[in-house]
């Protein structure tokens, strides 16, 4: 290929946004499912563990598409990861009161304690790996923010 064909709009692939969050989701990614898999979970698994037991505090009932929108995980998606972890007794779930579409889910105590385990081990290695932005991380938590709601 010749040098003047230019097919890229940057001159570097340090200079493409997403190339880099590319670059970076895996790595990050990469670490979480190392720490997880002593715990018997997948990053997605742990994601709507994490998010269920996040709903939890915040209202009474949580639904399976509750779950899917804090996590941003498809709504097809959700619903087999939920049934994984249902069948390894980590979470229950049923029929909603008033919506006869709607699951509701809870956590069970296994899943609370594995649950929990996760937390403390992910929120530590994010803790380390994002500590080399210094005090520049909650610019970044902005910025991703704005992001996730664009």
């Amino acid at each position: 290929m010749k040098a003047n064909d230019k097919i890229f709009s940057v001159e570097k692939s340090e200079e493409s946004s997403g190339f880099l969050l590319w670059q970076v989701t895996t790595l990050w990614q990469r670490e979480i499912k190392n720490i997880l898999a002593p715990l018997d979970l997948t990053h997605p698994q742990f994601v709507l563990m994490a998010s269920l037991m996040w709903l939890s505090q915040q209202q009474e009932t949580v639904t399976q598409i509750d779950i899917s929108n804090h996590s941003k995980i498809d709504p097809m998606t959700t619903s087999t990861v939920l049934r994984t972890l249902q069948a390894k007794g980590f979470i229950g779930r049923k029929e909603h009161a008033t919506d006869t579409r709607a699951k509701t889910v809870v956590m069970l105590d296994a899943g609370k304690k594995v649950a929990k385990q996760a937390i403390k081990v992910v929120e530590k290695f994010d803790h380390d790996f994002f500590s080399v932005l210094g005090g520049k991380v909650k610019d970044l938590n902005k910025k991703l923010n704005i992001l996730i709601r664009s």
